[in-house]
């Protein structure tokens, strides 16, 4: 891996729970990493049809520096989008990096 393959800048967030001053429940995505040096695997995109309506689905592959702090239950920001992580994929063997499965649908946040 170079270090020119990481030319894209993602900020991986996550959720933090809690309740409100009235008991009600609160979500709050919060930084965990901003500016994590990311290559950009693949991507693709699909149409699908839900509920009588047509949505867009779009996935990528992710590829950051060897963390292991990242789990599915987080999210992407990149360029202006919201990815969920689908799968952590590290790799193990090297430890020299960690593929996001992130996908991004109409209807995510």
């Amino acid at each position: 891996m170079r270090s020119g393959d990481f030319n894209r800048r993602i900020t991986i967030q996550v959720k933090k729970e809690g309740e409100d001053e009235l008991g009600q429940p609160l979500t709050e995505w919060i930084n965990l990493a901003k500016d994590v040096p990311t290559n950009l695997l693949a991507t693709n995109g699909k149409e699908y049809v839900a509920s009588g309506e047509e949505v867009s689905k779009a996935q990528v592959s992710m590829r950051i520096r060897w963390r292991t702090d990242i789990t599915a239950a987080m999210r992407v920001l990149y360029d202006g989008g919201i990815f969920n992580i689908e799968a952590v994929l590290p790799d193990y063997a090297g430890r020299r990096y960690v593929d996001l499965a992130c996908s991004m649908g109409a209807n995510n946040g």
